[in-house]
């Protein structure tokens, strides 16, 4: 999951695929017991900043009714204090979220690799004809795909962060500065950037929320598919601006975590496209869930695309979104059936069969 993980080559023999597949898996489970470690010491630490950041508050409260009769170096430390407690609090909260975050995908992709394992386990490692040779290369192909791809989505996440939260808690730390530099000079001022601060640091808060929630959100583990689908198609609509019509058929169940995950991450990927590709006003979405199997539909009204065209360009490009998501759908035992055309939109149909899976 770090930055020493390596592509597997598209060359490697199936021998050489399992052993780099158990090296994998070795070294994931030497990160999750590193993790948990440091999940462990963070929830000590967020537990004690949140004890000393209310410590903090109710002193700053008990000042601002006797403001007026206090030294103005007295002020000026109380407030700074209180704007380091909460910094160093929602700092350090933020970090746990994401350890957390990080641990469950985790736990998740050494699952992944373990039924991979096992598969090569079960299968002979010598083909008996080459029939059995050809359908055992395209399996180590798509699992080297899929291996890459996820590769290629850590390096994406990656920058997002350096992107994002990272450059935003800079510029905390610098309006932080310009503050304490006020005080002296300018109480007045100091405390309209004080209130821009707090601003600053909620709306900082709350794109790290988002993209914990993008990574990884928490509620599809405590609340299950559906109520996750919902909030994340509630995001997508109000981000976006495409008008989006969610629809939730059949039975509510929690199914097995590799599913929830699986068809989350397929929405995600269908969604980003429609978004990126399609310049539609709206799309239709419907999950239905029955005893047998799940079927998600994602249907718009944009431009459209020629699919034989599309897949042929992704080959030659090696882009491995839609190819990898259709692999991974396949692997399940599942389907997608894609229909587009130039001029008349999108519908995407998934299934996937659930029985047995609990």
């Amino acid at each position: 999951m770090n930055g020493s993980s390596k592509p597997i080559q598209e060359r490697s023999s199936p021998k050489q695929i399992q052993e780099q597949l158990r090296q994998e898996y070795e070294r994931a489970r030497r990160e999750a017991r590193e993790l948990e470690l440091l999940i462990r010491q963070s929830t000590a630490e967020v537990e004690r900043l949140s004890q000393h950041n209310t410590q903090v508050t109710n002193r700053v409260r008990q000042m601002e009714a006797t403001l007026d009769t206090l030294p103005r170096e007295h002020i000026r430390e109380t407030y700074t204090q209180a704007l380091d407690a909460q910094l160093r609090f929602l700092m350090m909260r933020g970090q746990l979220e994401q350890l957390q975050a990080k641990h469950q995908m985790l736990e998740r992709y050494i699952e992944m690799l373990q039924a991979t394992l096992d598969t090569f386990t079960a299968t002979p490692s010598e083909p008996q004809s080459g029939g059995e040779a050809s359908s055992e290369a395209v399996s180590g192909n798509s699992l080297i795909r899929i291996i890459n791809a996820q590769e290629a989505e850590r390096l994406l996440l990656a920058r997002r962060m350096h992107d994002g939260p990272a450059q935003a808690l800079t510029n905390l730390i610098l309006q932080a500065e310009i503050c304490e530099r006020l005080f002296d000079r300018d109480p007045v001022h100091a405390r309209e950037e004080l209130t821009n601060l707090k601003e600053s640091v909620q709306q900082t808060f709350e794109k790290v929320r988002s993209f914990i929630f993008d990574l990884r959100p928490m509620m599809l583990d405590d609340l299950g598919l559906n109520p996750t689908i919902k909030r994340y198609v509630q995001d997508f609509e109000a981000k976006s601006g495409i008008v989006c019509q969610l629809s939730l058929t059949g039975k509510e169940q929690r199914l097995p975590n590799y599913i929830e995950i699986t068809v989350f991450r397929a929405l995600q990927a269908l969604l980003s496209n429609v978004q990126r590709h399609s310049h539609a006003t709206r799309v239709d979405i419907t999950l239905n869930l029955d005893a047998q199997a799940l079927t998600l539909r994602v249907e718009d009204d944009g431009v459209g695309f020629n699919l034989d065209e599309v897949m042929s360009a992704a080959r030659q490009r090696k882009t491995l979104g839609l190819i990898t998501l259709i692999e991974q759908i396949e692997l399940l035992g599942g389907t997608i059936t894609i229909d587009s055309a130039p001029g008349r939109g999108t519908h995407v149909r998934l299934y996937l069969p659930i029985v047995g899976t609990a």
